[in-house]
C-alpha cells in the first residue's frame, strides 16, 4: 500500500491508535476493488512511501478492518471529494491500517535487483496503483531476504 509520507507516513500510522490510520483518497476502481474483494482483517501490508525523496517499502503493517466507505468522498472542502458520490451510493471504500513495524527503507532499485521480485505489480512500467497485491512468495522474500539485511 503506497502513501505519500508527508500525508501518511509510517510514523505517522506507528503513532496512531491501535484502530490505526484509515487509508482514506483511493480514487481508482482496481485499487478499491482490492481493498473490498481481497483484502482481510490481519493481511500483512507492505506500507510503501511514494512520491517523496526516496520511495520504497519503510515499514509492515496489517489490514485493520473491513471496507467501508471513505468519507473524504462526502467532503466538499477534501481534495478527495466526489460530487458523484453519495452516501446512500458510495463509489469510494477504504480499510484501516495498522502499523506493526518501521523498517530499513527498501526503494525501488534494490526491490528490482532480485529475480524473485521481478513479477512484483508495484515494479511494473507504468504501474500508479496506491494498492496492488503481492504474492505469498514476494512478501516471505521481502521479509526473510530483504527486511532481514542490515542498511548498505
Amino acid at each position: 500500500m503506497k502513501s505519500e509520507p508527508d500525508e501518511t507516513s509510517i510514523d505517522d500510522a506507528l503513532a496512531a491508535k491501535a484502530d490505526g490510520v484509515p487509508w482514506t483518497g483511493v480514487r481508482n476502481y482496481q485499487a478499491r476493488n482490492f481493498m473490498r474483494d481481497a483484502m482481510r482483517v490481519g493481511d500483512g501490508v507492505l506500507f510503501y512511501h511514494s512520491s517523496c525523496a526516496e520511495p520504497g517499502i519503510a515499514g509492515l503493517a496489517e489490514v485493520n478492518s473491513t471496507s467501508y466507505p471513505d468519507p473524504t468522498q462526502f467532503d466538499p472542502s477534501s481534495p478527495y471529494y466526489d460530487p458523484k458520490s453519495t452516501p446512500e451510493n458510495p463509489r469510494w471504500l477504504l480499510v484501516d491500517v495498522r502499523a506493526r513495524k518501521k523498517t530499513r527503507l527498501i526503494g525501488l532499485p534494490e526491490l528490482r535487483e532480485h529475480d524473485e521480485l521481478s513479477e512484483m505489480i508495484i515494479l511494473r512500467r507504468g504501474n500508479r496503483l496506491s494498492i496492488t497485491p503481492v504474492t505469498t512468495a514476494e512478501w516471505n522474500y521481502i521479509l526473510h531476504h530483504l527486511m532481514a539485511k542490515k542498511s548498505h
